[in-house]
């Protein structure tokens, strides 16, 4: 598999896009001025505790406070507490946590208001950026990032990737960092980590610790709301997640990102420099790529499939519903049991590629064409398992039901991507009505009369619709006719593919287009 990233940069946006296979995969974007982003670790003041809902509410600089669930807390949450009070309280001015004592884990059935308590600061880390009225969802599982690993404060532990499967790789990544891994500091082994030499794991790990240093630093003095750790933009976490030998081009139109990309990736993985390429076309960067298209067709209610299916997608406030349309895809050669399994499997990947696009999240119900067959329900759900592979966000599936539904629940962490795909009529102006098609007739007469009469031009051409141009040009005795008696002057008239239905436009004898408003 081939995969690109295509970056479009402009002042207010960065939108970038995984393409692989040349099909579009996934579609980010990020504002300039966009504040939250999941993995910004900052100091927040706990606003109020509400024990029914075993949460409390904590200002972390959101109009709206943010939103802290017991389950949330993790386990080392009192050490979390007691470090953020030693630190801010100058108690703690090392980094390291060698001295370190841990207090003890909390009880999973436990009460918020045993733990927190209004006016507390503590350190919290943001799980979900704002949705809609919502403030953002944070934990206070703290815990730092890289191509390598995730660095977990207040842990002891090395753990690795369920996805690295070979044993001796496992074993050797585990020996690794257990002679590196500093003292009260738990690792996550990410399956990038896999062959990546000694070197290379060090060199991560010791660019997590100097953001844990930046982060202790700033905590010695800050005062709530503050943020203590920025994650990297979303174009640089892209690149530390996906990044892999399947890239081949990573293209972007501006300068300026293009030197921090190129940078950036001299950082941590200098061998792949070279992939960044500086686009200078003059079309914008996604139509020259053949990304528009793909786009608009890919994010409407109606979502074509190449075999004559189609896929309904509709959102509630609930869930997101997909139905799946057989179509025009029919063959007259097979039996329907086959066909419904031919189409629901073509629908299986292009559902899973539909999740990664619009980036749905919650609660997700499919409705497949029904099969009789137990066997091709299995291979259905098979199917469904292993395109949703490549989702990196945590999903579960289970079999279809025996209504041929199958449910989908996937994480979600930001706000649903969505394009509009539908423009607003440019003969009614969005209002369902148009002009009476007597007063139109007329509008044109007074018009000509103006400027044939009134403004004295010597020839007048008319561009307008293909209708428009049948109408006024059609028969014998043609409304183009009635005009040259009327006004003692042919009026070329010419068809125009690109006009809407109603527009039209005079243009003079040097081909200039005359403005009547």
């Amino acid at each position: 598999m081939i995969s690109e990233l295509i970056i479009n940069s402009t002042p207010n946006e960065v939108t970038i896009a995984l393409v692989e296979d040349g099909k579009l995969a996934e579609l980010n974007s990020e504002k300039e001025d966009q504040s939250f982003s999941v993995g910004d670790i900052y100091l927040g003041r706990i606003r109020k505790i509400i024990p029914g809902l075993s949460a409390a509410f904590v200002d972390v600089g959101y109009e709206r406070d943010a939103f802290l669930h017991y389950l949330d807390l993790g386990a080392q949450v009192n050490s979390v507490i007691k470090f953020t009070k030693n630190t801010s309280s100058a108690k703690n001015p090392d980094a390291s946590l060698n001295n370190f004592v841990l207090e003890k884990e909390i009880e999973k059935t436990g009460k918020i208001g045993n733990i927190l308590a209004a006016n507390q600061w503590v350190m919290v880390q943001v799980a979900k950026e704002p949705i809609s009225t919502k403030g953002p969802r944070i934990s206070t599982e703290i815990s730092l990032p890289g191509r390598y690993m995730v660095l977990v404060p207040f842990e002891d532990t090395v753990s690795l990737s369920q996805k690295i499967k070979n044993v001796e790789e496992r074993n050797r990544l585990k020996k690794i960092m257990i002679g590196l891994k500093p003292k009260n500091f738990g690792l996550i082994i990410r399956t990038a980590a896999v062959g990546a030499k000694v070197e290379e794991l060090e060199k991560d790990l010791a660019d997590m610790m100097a953001k844990w240093k930046n982060l202790h630093e700033q905590l010695l003095t800050a005062k709530p709301p503050h943020k203590l750790h920025g994650e990297l933009n979303r174009t640089s976490t892209i690149l530390r997640d996906l990044l892999n030998p399947n890239f081949q081009n990573i293209y972007v139109n501006d300068p300026a990102m293009y030197e921090d990309i190129r940078t950036y990736l001299r950082s941590i993985a200098p061998e792949h420099e070279s992939i960044v390429k500086l686009y200078k076309g003059k079309e914008p960067i996604f139509e020259h790529y053949g990304l528009e298209k793909q786009i608009k067709s890919g994010f409407g209610k109606t979502v074509n499939l190449p075999g004559g299916a189609y896929l309904i997608i509709e959102h509630t406030e609930a869930l997101h519903v997909v139905d799946v349309n057989s179509g025009l895809r029919s063959k007259a050669d097979i039996n329907q049991e086959e066909n419904a399994l031919t189409v629901n499997m073509e629908a299986a990947r292009e559902v899973a590629r539909q999740l990664r696009l619009r980036d749905m999240g919650g609660i997700i119900v499919v409705d497949f064409i029904d099969q009789r067959v137990a066997g091709n329900r299995k291979l259905l759900y098979e199917k469904i398992k292993e395109e949703m592979k490549r989702d990196r966000a945590k999903h579960n599936i289970l079999p279809p039901s025996k209504f041929g539904l199958v449910q989908i629940t996937r994480q979600r962490v930001r706000p649903e991507m969505n394009i509009v795909t539908v423009e607003k009529c440019p003969a009614c102006n969005g209002s369902g009505e148009i002009q009476s098609s007597v007063l139109y007739l007329d509008d044109i007469n007074n018009n000509l009369k103006y400027l044939l009469k009134e403004q004295g031009e010597r020839a007048v051409t008319m561009r307008t619709s293909p209708y428009i141009y049948a109408f006024l040009t059609k028969g014998l005795f043609s409304i183009q006719m009635k005009w040259f008696f009327s006004l003692n002057k042919w009026v070329k008239i010419v068809p125009d593919a690109s006009y809407h239905f109603m527009e039209y436009h005079f243009f003079n004898a040097a081909e200039e287009r005359i403005n009547l408003s």
